[in-house]
Parts: C-alpha cells; sequence; structure tokens
C-alpha cells in the first residue's frame, strides 16, 4: 500500500531559501506541545559563510493597526525558539523519517531543524473585525514559523487545544430573587448535561423555575455567551452572545406555579460572521475555522502570560415584566475541538508520519505569500460585488429605453463570485 503525506513548502521571494514542514497545526497538550521538524533548502553560493537561523515567533496584536500613530504600536513579537540551520549545528534529537526522506530528495543543500514551543503560551485565535469598519490587522495571537537570512521566509503556523478525553462534573447554578415590596422569592435553577461540547455540537440547557412570589414571569430567553479578555488592549472584556433562544412556551409562570424546560442551542461561526469581536480559531484560510475553543490552563498564575483568554457561559434570564425586573444565572462550560483519539489524530497518526518508507508517497505544496490584502479578502470581495451590482444597475437604466423587457431578463449575468484565494 502506498501512503501519501502532504508537505508543506514555503520560499523566499528570490527562490534562494525554502522551508519545508509536514504540517501546520501544532497539538498543546498541556504536558508538552508538539514540535516542529522541518528542512531548509538553500543556495550555498548565495548564503556563502553567513550564518542562517530557524525561529518561532509569536505575535501578539491587542488594539487596531488604524490607531498606531508617531510610533506607538499595539503589537508584540516574541520569539519563543530559535535554532541554527546552516552551518548546521548538534540536533537535540536526530532527524525523523519524513526529515531523511526530504533530504534524500532535496540532496546536499537541505539540513533539518528542531523547534519547541513553550508549554505555557496561548493558542492561535483571531477577534473578528467589524464590516467595512477595520482596514487593518486582525486583534489576536498568530504564529510564525522564520527562517532568514538577509531574504526571510514567513510560514504561518497554528498552535491549537483539544478537549481532556474525560469528562468534569455537570455544571449547576441556582439563583434566588427577592423583592422589595412584595413578599416570597422566586428560585431559577439551570443544569447542564456535560461540562464539555464539542464544536457544532448542541448544548441543552435545563431550566426549572418556582415561583414562591407574588410577580409572573413573562418570558424565558436561554444564550450562550462567548467571554474574551484581552490583557494589554483597550478592550479588555467583551461579551458575545453567539446562540439564543427565547420562548413564552408555559408563560406566565403564575404565583405558586413553577416552570421545568429544556432548551438546545448551538453556537456556530456561520451564525455570527462579520460580527465585530466575536473569537475565532487562528486562521489559515478564508473558512478553514471555527469559533474560538476555551482556554485551558495548567496553572491560573499564567493566565497572564495568554493574552487573549476565551472562555464561554450558558445564560438564562428571566423576565418579569418592567417592575417586576429580571433574573438571570450563568453556568459556565467548555467548548473545544474533540480528543485526538476521536478525530484519528494523537500518537497513532504520529507513528504513521514517522514511519515513512520507500512505499510513502511526498505531496509538496506551495504555499504562496501572505499579504495584507490577503487578510482583507472577504470585505473585498463584498465591496467588488456591490460595485458590480451598482455597474450593472446604471447600465441597464442608461439602455432601458432601447431594449425590451423581455430581452432585459433573457440578457441578465449573474454577478460574478470574487472568490479568496487559498493560502
Amino acid at each position: 500500500m502506498v501512503f501519501s503525506f502532504h508537505v508543506y513548502r514555503k520560499s523566499a521571494p528570490n527562490g534562494k531559501l525554502s522551508v519545508y514542514v509536514g504540517r501546520r497545526d501544532y497539538t498543546d497538550h498541556l504536558t508538552h506541545v508538539d514540535p516542529i521538524d522541518g528542512m531548509v533548502w538553500l543556495e550555498r553560493d548565495y548564503v556563502k559563510e553567513r550564518r542562517v537561523f530557524a525561529q518561532v515567533v509569536m505575535t501578539y496584536r491587542y488594539g487596531r493597526e488604524e490607531d498606531e500613530v508617531m510610533g506607538l504600536t499595539f503589537a508584540r513579537d516574541m520569539v519563543v525558539a530559535s535554532a541554527q540551520v546552516y552551518p548546521p549545528s548538534p540536533l537535540t534529537k536526530s532527524p525523523n523519517s519524513l526529515q531523511e526522506r526530504l533530504q534524500k530528495k532535496l540532496g546536499v543543500n537541505s539540513f533539518p531543524f528542531h523547534l519547541e514551543m513553550p508549554r505555557s503560551a496561548p493558542a492561535s485565535v483571531t477577534l473578528q473585525q467589524g464590516y467595512k469598519e477595520e482596514t487593518g490587522r486582525p486583534c489576536g495571537v498568530q504564529w510564525e514559523l522564520r527562517i532568514f537570512r538577509r531574504s526571510c521566509v514567513r510560514l504561518l503556523i497554528r498552535r491549537f487545544q483539544y478537549a481532556p478525553a474525560k469528562q468534569g462534573r455537570k455544571p449547576t447554578a441556582s439563583c434566588t430573587k427577592e423583592f422589595l415590596l412584595s413578599p416570597g422569592k422566586l428560585h431559577l435553577q439551570v443544569a447542564l448535561d456535560r461540562q464539555i461540547y464539542y464544536h457544532e455540537e448542541a448544548v441543552k440547557v435545563a431550566v426549572t423555575v418556582s415561583n414562591q412570589s407574588n410577580k409572573q414571569v413573562k418570558k424565558v430567553k436561554v444564550s450562550v455567551v462567548q467571554l474574551v479578555e484581552v490583557s494589554l488592549g483597550p478592550a479588555g472584556h467583551v461579551r458575545n452572545t453567539v446562540a439564543s433562544i427565547e420562548s413564552q412556551d408555559g408563560c406566565p409562570v403564575v404565583p405558586g406555579a413553577g416552570l421545568t424546560r429544556s432548551f438546545s442551542l448551538t453556537p456556530t461561526l456561520r451564525l455570527n460572521q462579520q460580527r465585530r469581536g466575536v473569537a475565532v480559531d487562528g486562521r489559515l484560510k478564508s473558512e478553514d475555522t471555527n469559533l474560538a475553543s476555551s482556554t485551558l490552563f495548567t496553572n491560573p498564575d499564567h493566565r497572564d502570560k495568554f493574552g487573549i483568554v476565551v472562555s464561554y457561559v450558558a445564560r438564562v434570564k428571566l423576565s418579569m415584566g418592567t417592575l417586576g425586573g429580571e433574573l438571570a444565572a450563568e453556568v459556565p462550560f467548555t467548548l473545544m475541538n474533540p480528543p485526538l483519539e476521536e478525530t484519528g489524530g494523537g500518537e497513532a497518526a504520529e507513528a504513521q508520519r514517522d514511519d515513512t518508507d520507500r512505499s510513502t508517497r511526498l505531496i509538496i505544496e506551495e504555499c504562496r505569500r501572505l499579504s495584507l490584502s490577503d487578510l482583507l479578502e472577504p470585505q473585498k470581495s463584498e465591496d467588488s460585488m456591490d460595485k458590480e451590482d451598482k455597474e450593472e444597475k446604471e447600465e441597464k437604466e442608461e439602455h432601458k429605453e432601447d431594449v425590451d423587457e423581455d430581452d432585459v431578463f433573457k440578457t441578465q449575468q449573474p454577478v460574478p463570485q470574487v472568490v479568496p484565494p487559498v493560502e
């Protein structure tokens, strides 16, 4: 049987330097992080006696690029790992099978490298920009692999966290409200069926209401709220409702009565496209992402080191009218990618990648250079479509007197779709 492995290649503008890696997504296991193993090809006549380095750089942007004036910047670049590639230095571990295959294919001008990312570092996350509001680089945490000497090669990579294999205790919350001029109390209890949910899964919320007051509950609203904590930046804490449902079934809940209901909500990025401030996982392609996963810590004291911390809560709000006020309760839960064992990854996939032999076919995928226009491609696509619609409408108005109405419908052409380029 012949196996195929994709190898990503990124070259310098002059073509004198190239980097090859087996993947662009790396997993944070909390106890350790997947290492970055790759190969660097270079022209000796171009490099000569100069040294070539490989670095892993984390870029943390916490403010808008439009507000950067007079040398003030809202971004920090941190080199978290570095190694000398040429002249070759002793590696911390021997090259794996994939590196050996690449070295045989590329020749004597290729050199392996091995980099390790630190454990206490954030995962890749991006805050969405508002539609037609911001034109600079988005806020978030971005990871990058750099190979440089005079001419630099930059390859975007992603760092992910996956859900633990074991579920925790079912989260619950309860609260009570007393009224100043009315006797009795209103009790609210909220419970979830489990602690950890995966992306695109429904969150089931059980609501129990006990009305021992003389007020009436007129409406129940259940929502999933994304909490984003941005350190250093002016945003601070951001709350985004990513899914919500409002119901009056069983209402009003009169004094002495109760209500027990179950609600199901599915937080997804499809319902929150182009919403400003919504956190999404690191993006390499225009649609290759989802809502940001919850941030996990091995030590709560390292919270400030993560830059952007994402968490989720299920919020239930009871409305009792203008004079009665509201009663709300929040239950935290974890929203993440499925464990590696369920996605077919983990140690088994890594072992299969390391066991590349002569029956393995390497497919090299070229990664083109990323520019600022690529990050703004979705906004530009919408703008170009709106402009084309306007021009087409004006053209029809000019020829309205010469063209019959039936001919207009026959000659209408669909608006061309501008597809964002794949990196």
